[in-house]
């Protein structure tokens, strides 16, 4: 064939292929979203950047360590690009009304207690005249100078590490406040019955020997003696109580937070990524410089700083890790975590929950608890290592409502108004009753157990949390609703339009109010920094009125919880597949017209279809069609429901390119 012919064709080709990518609508720069490193600096805000050992060649990444050079870029970077370190005392009296931060505020803090503080840090701080937090751990320091450190189980030379001397001197140079690291809990403890060690003071131990769990008055008795010891060693070093608390690994807590508090300790700091508005300084977000980046990939960091990293997520059953073999679930948890990391999802859905039957309904839980069987104790395992080796974010995923616990309990009754009878709907979860005090404490319980035993970055809240406008029926029910103002049967709240407005949207609040409470029992013992989010229905979102059947309202979930889930599942909506598109696109778009909506939302499509028997799978190239729609419509955050990760479906190859922000943002 002679060459033009092969051009002609290969051009012809590359055209077809092109017109087959649907572009982007144009929009013109003015409505173009703002990069992050060109919006302004919001007021009163702070970066706080976290450093460890600095060490003039070979940073040894064990101790997260830069060189003593790119230490020095770096600070001479911030200085240029107008960043301005700020003092504890300056962010205090921001909080408190006082003077505003400067734009750009940051603070720097390095913690462990290095000797390379003394000798690398300090000289530069003085020739900057720029203020620092240095958070030691006690046990550490105490360590003689003719032994080895004991670093969380690995010994390291006494010489790596300050002295209280040299901390005294530091904490009078005028620049350094001196910060608490713990005492003696820098380290991993048994976390569970497949031996992870985890973060000491955001861990309950579990004990081998005799297989039960630190009590939380136990483990709160050891982190009392733990802030009381590294406070006291501080006291007596510097002549004033620490104020600043730094986690170990990152890693909070809510019951060490409430032991802290006790402590008079006024600010904490995370490592989570993200600036600090100063509303919650017990919960301080901290970059941490790791890797020794050099000054490019130090100022990339630094600049996207208030860029909101979209959420790409998989909704993952637990129920296919278990197995009664141990040696089979092993394997089943490792394909997991190895798809988790292939596919390029930053966060994951984990059923927390035991669901074998496919019928919503809870008999078991995952973890330690008690109300309900454990059928077996894997969701702090398998959540942990997804966290630590396949890097992504895990939330639990829970029901509210649809537990079979005690059948004395009332459950949630629809009202027939053919027949008058109050009877359970056999076509909907079977939920225990909201307005039942004994229901709210126990269901309340379970999520404190789950928070007890695990560590999760957040909780999803299921679909469960549903009323219909025949629902709640029961006696307990019909007396809030005469308490709060409201006519006292059924029958007369559904004969006056204006008394079913009202009452669809008090079982609307009332939802979302008990799952405030759920989740305020779980960050008194997790930590603040848990974040929500909750599933809502399609039909709500598209047809307002619709909310009566459902008692779910898209505005009152965007302000409720940090992230909304709208359930995206268009054949599950009786969409076909040539609707499923534009009715995607319509969704988006009823989201996009809230401002700001489409940043705390994530879209959950369905890889199953579950009005088919055989054949349900739905084929990763669908997956990525509708993923790309979401994208070119603005949505930046999505995942699906369910992978199965046994047998690669979807298929990884297929959805990656789509789903991960790795591969295509």
């Amino acid at each position: 064939m002679p060459f033009i012919s092969r051009f002609i064709l290969l051009l012809g080709a590359l055209l077809i292929s092109a017109c087959a990518q649907q572009a982007p609508a144009f929009a013109p720069p003015s409505e173009r979203p703002m990069p992050a490193n060109e919006k302004p600096w919001p007021k009163n805000h702070v970066l706080g950047i976290s450093y460890h050992d600095v060490e003039d060649r070979d940073p040894d990444q064990a101790v997260v360590a830069v060189r003593t050079e790119r230490l020095i870029e770096q600070l001479a970077w911030l200085r240029e690009n107008h960043y301005k370190p700020v003092t504890i005392d300056q962010i205090l009296a921001a909080r408190n009304g006082g003077p505003e931060l400067p734009p750009r505020a940051i603070v720097l803090s390095f913690d462990d207690g290095y000797s390379s503080f003394y000798t690398r840090v300090l000289p530069v701080l003085r020739a900057y005249n720029w203020p620092a937090l240095l958070a030691p751990v006690g046990v550490w320091i105490d360590t003689p100078l003719n032994q080895p450190v004991d670093f969380a189980g690995t010994p390291r030379q006494r010489s790596d590490f300050l002295t209280w001397e040299q901390i005294r001197e530091i904490s009078r140079s005028g620049l350094v406040e001196i910060a608490a690291h713990t005492d003696a809990s820098h380290k991993g403890v048994l976390a569970n019955p497949q031996g992870n060690l985890q973060p000491a003071a955001a861990t309950r131990r579990y004990d081998a020997a005799s297989g039960r769990y630190e009590t939380e008055a136990q483990f709160q008795a050891r982190m009392r003696a733990d802030v009381a010891a590294i406070s006291e060693k501080i006291r007596k070093v510097t002549g004033y109580k620490p104020r600043v608390w730094v986690w170990p690994y990152g890693a909070a807590d809510g019951t060490s937070l409430q032991v802290i508090n006790e402590q008079g300790y006024q600010m904490a700091l995370t490592l989570e990524d993200g600036l600090d508005a100063l509303d919650n300084l017990m919960s301080s977000p901290r970059f941490l410089v790791a890797s020794d980046p050099d000054g490019e990939h130090f100022a990339n960091s630094i600049v996207s700083v208030q860029a909101e990293s979209p959420m790409r997520v998989v909704h993952v059953d637990l129920d296919n890790v278990y197995d009664p073999d141990p040696a089979q679930q092993e394997i089943n948890l490792g394909k997991l975590i190895q798809r988790m990391a292939d596919m390029g999802a930053n966060t994951v859905f984990l059923q927390a929950f035991a669901d074998p039957a496919g019928d919503g309904l809870v008999h078991s839980l995952y973890f330690p608890n008690r109300h309900l069987p454990m059928r077996a104790d894997i969701f702090d395992r398998v959540a942990w290592q997804l966290r630590t080796r396949a890097n992504v974010k895990v939330y639990a995923w829970m029901p509210v409502l649809s537990f079979a616990l005690d059948s004395k309990l009332p459950r949630v009754t629809r009202w027939d108004p053919k027949t008058g009878v109050t009877s359970i709907d056999p076509d909907q979860y079977k939920r225990l009753s909201p307005f039942d005090p004994n229901v709210r404490r126990i269901i309340g319980e379970i999520y404190e157990d789950m928070a007890r035993m695990t560590s999760v970055d957040g909780v999803l809240y299921h679909d469960d949390a549903v009323l219909s406008d025949f629902e709640d029926a029961g006696p307990e029910a019909l007396k809030v609703y005469a308490a709060n103002g409201l006519p006292g049967s059924i029958a007369a709240l559904r004969d006056d339009p204006a008394s079913l407005q009202r009452w669809t949207r008090f079982k609307s609040r009332y939802l979302i109010d008990f799952t405030h409470e759920l989740t305020a029992k779980v960050r008194a013992i997790r930590g603040p920094q848990v974040k929500t989010a909750r599933n809502i229905f399609a039909e709500p979102m598209l047809n307002p009125e619709s909310e009566a059947w459902f008692a779910q309202n898209l505005d009152d979930f965007l302000s409720a919880y940090d992230w909304t889930a709208p359930m995206a599942m268009p054949l599950m909506e009786k969409q076909s597949r040539q609707q499923s598109g534009p009715w995607l696109e319509t969704l988006v778009a009823t989201v996009k017209s809230r401002p700001g909506a489409l940043e705390r939302t994530v879209f959950e499509l369905q890889a199953r279809d579950w009005t088919k028997s055989t054949d349900a799978d739905i084929d990763g190239e669908q997956l990525a069609e509708w993923m790309g729609r979401l994208k070119r419509q603005g949505a930046t955050s999505f995942g699906y429901y369910p992978d199965n990760f046994l047998e690669n479906q979807p298929e990884l190859k297929t959805v990656r390119p789509a789903l991960s922000n790795k591969w295509n943002p």
